[in-house]
């Protein structure tokens, strides 16, 4: 029982790795790369175009990860974006689990991407119709100019910031970088090992990486001239993935506002804080493997085809209740039960119409800078984003059953 145990532990360390972890890591330096380039041009397009604010919100939310619709939310608190902008986005980001699902099931992807686009166009004109957010706007409590001053000028500032989408000194910066959670102190440890150890972790994925493609083609990648290679990469990038993200501290968000200014300001921080993505996401991968494992083994008393066999009926006969589970752990902010959730889908064990209900409710780490900033409106753009996600997946899980589709 404990050799079966420790055997599941060990294998899913391996696979998750290699099999998810690895292609993360390569799609995150693709499109962390594209974001340090581009970072802040398409926010000062989106404030210069009213009319289509929406569109264009919708349209950055669905860039895979969080910095793109995290550079939206203070636009609101500004008055230069509508909050239908800011629901179009949420509705249209799936933070880091678009990482996962990129890496494993392009095409579901793709559908997932057309289908929280419009949803959010939508549901985005129609917030701004009613007005909702000129109504939140006027409620929201302002911060005096010395008040301002006075927080500001007591502030203790490690780093030189080219801000985006607000002013040094104005009250998102005090919320976004004096009140809430931003980067590593530079004095403490994980601040150290983070900022010196990501050269060896990018080293891990690299060569996890090329073992991964290796694997794809059926190559027994234990059986090379390094005896046993693919589990100690794979075990081994694992356990260093859950040091770096405990070195990070984080655990269910991963990126800041403060982060997302930092990397694009510096190449250097790019690959510094996509390492620690990469490591946080791995580490929630590696935690649904073990869900989805154990899962099995008890269920299928040890046997592992009786225990696949038995739980795939099973999410079968709950499929319904799946997808509103789906929506409401879309209501939790931050990444990581997101990223567990879809994992557990590439896994089988959830229909599309659940990950679908997921990818449109959930916010990622774009809801903190607004609720930083603003509760009342971070609350209501929960609730918002969710009613549309019920709706749509309970829509097509009863057209999947129908046609048999995904």
């Amino acid at each position: 029982m404990i050799k079966d145990v420790l055997d599941i532990i060990l294998i899913s360390a391996e696979n998750s790795f290699l099999q998810v972890g690895v292609f993360v890591g390569a799609v995150l330096l693709i499109f962390g790369y594209i974001n340090y380039k581009n970072s802040g041009e398409f926010v000062r397009k989106i404030e210069n175009s009213k009319k289509i604010q929406p569109i264009l919100g919708a349209l950055l939310g669905l860039t895979p990860g969080c910095g793109g619709a995290i550079f939206i939310m203070p636009l609101f608190v500004k008055g230069k974006v509508s909050f239908g902008t800011i629901i179009a986005t949420l509705i249209a980001t799936m933070g880091d689990s678009a990482f996962v699902i990129i890496s494993t099931l392009p095409l579901h992807y793709i559908i997932v991407s057309v289908i929280s686009f419009i949803v959010a166009i939508l549901t985005g004109y129609i917030v701004d119709y009613y007005k909702v957010g000129d109504k939140l706007l006027n409620n929201m409590k302002k911060l005096s100019k010395d008040e301002l001053k006075k927080i500001n000028d007591s502030a203790n500032h490690m780093y030189e910031y080219i801000h985006i989408g607000h002013e040094e000194g104005d009250e998102i910066d005090i919320a976004l970088h004096h009140k809430a959670k931003g980067h590593q102190d530079l004095e403490t440890i994980g601040y150290k090992i983070t900022h010196k150890g990501f050269l060896i972790y990018w080293g891990f994925v690299f060569i996890g990486l090329i073992l991964g493609i290796m694997l794809l083609f059926q190559m027994d990648i234990n059986n090379l001239m390094i005896p046993n290679l693919g589990e100690i990469i794979g075990i081994g990038g694992t356990f260093v993935s859950i040091i770096m993200m405990i070195m990070s501290n984080k655990f269910l968000q991963d990126d800041t506002h403060e982060e997302a200014e930092l990397k694009s300001m510096s190449l250097k921080e790019t690959l510094i804080h996509n390492a620690q993505e990469t490591a946080f996401v791995s580490t929630w991968v590696y935690v649904a493997y073990l869900i989805y494992e154990i899962s099995i083994f008890i269920i299928g008393s040890g046997n592992y085809s009786v225990g696949e066999a038995m739980l795939t009926s099973l999410m079968i006969s709950k499929g319904l209740f799946a997808v509103l589970v789906g929506a409401l752990i879309g209501l939790i902010p931050g990444c990581g039960p997101q990223v567990i959730f879809v994992t557990l889908f590439t896994k089988g064990m959830v229909p599309f119409a659940a990950l679908l209900a997921n990818a449109i409710s959930q916010d990622g780490d774009a809801l903190f800078p607004l609720l930083a900033i603003d509760r009342k409106s971070s609350l209501w753009a929960t609730v918002i984003t969710t009613i549309p996600a019920i709706i749509i997946g309970l829509i097509v899980y009863f057209v999947e059953i129908k046609i048999g589709a995904f």
